[in-house]
């Protein structure tokens, strides 16, 4: 059965394979592109990427579970990891994510009901001497206080108000 969805991300893909070598040295571009137009990578991605990779799908799945940054279900616009390293830690991290918790109305591992903010915890971010690190998408925050949180949650909805996602989005 054609799926024009399912085609349109077929061509994204081998597009992108081409782009990066064709080969599995383009792996985690091709598996980044895939994650910024499609906000996830699904099964059928991951099979597509290894036809066009000539890579055995496990190899695809293992680097997409294997990586915080990628993954196969939807997440929100807003992906904020916070580091939770011992020197985030000791640097007040916990104070940080109740924070987060309290103005997003949810826990790590979760996404708000509007779709906007996911929560996740990150392992290192490599801001050890700066920390607590907070990455919301691709943007670093350093030193991050409680009182920090809500101005970062407030820039991240004026800022980027023009996503509209669907609750069915979501929970694809």
């Amino acid at each position: 059965m054609f799926n024009p969805e399912y085609e349109r991300l077929a061509q994204d893909v081998r597009t992108w394979a081409a782009q990066n070598g064709g080969d599995r040295s383009g792996l985690l571009p091709v598996l980044q592109e895939v994650l910024k137009k499609y906000n996830r990578i699904s099964d059928y991605a991951m099979q597509i990427i290894a036809n066009e990779l000539d890579i055995h799908p496990v190899e695809v799945y293992g680097v997409v579970s294997f990586y915080s940054f990628l993954h196969k279900t939807y997440h929100s616009k807003f992906v904020i990891r916070l580091c939770r390293t011992i020197s985030c830690d000791m640097a007040g991290k916990d104070r940080v994510a109740r924070q987060l918790e309290n103005d997003l109305g949810i826990t790590f591992g979760e996404t708000t009901p509007d779709g906007k903010f996911t929560l996740e915890w990150a392992n290192c971010l490599g801001m050890c001497d700066q920390g607590p690190a907070l990455l919301v998408n691709d943007r670093v925050y350093t030193r991050v206080t409680p009182e920090m949180v809500h101005d970062i949650v407030e820039t991240c909805r004026k800022t980027f108000s023009v996503y509209a996602v669907t609750p069915e989005e979501v929970h694809a």
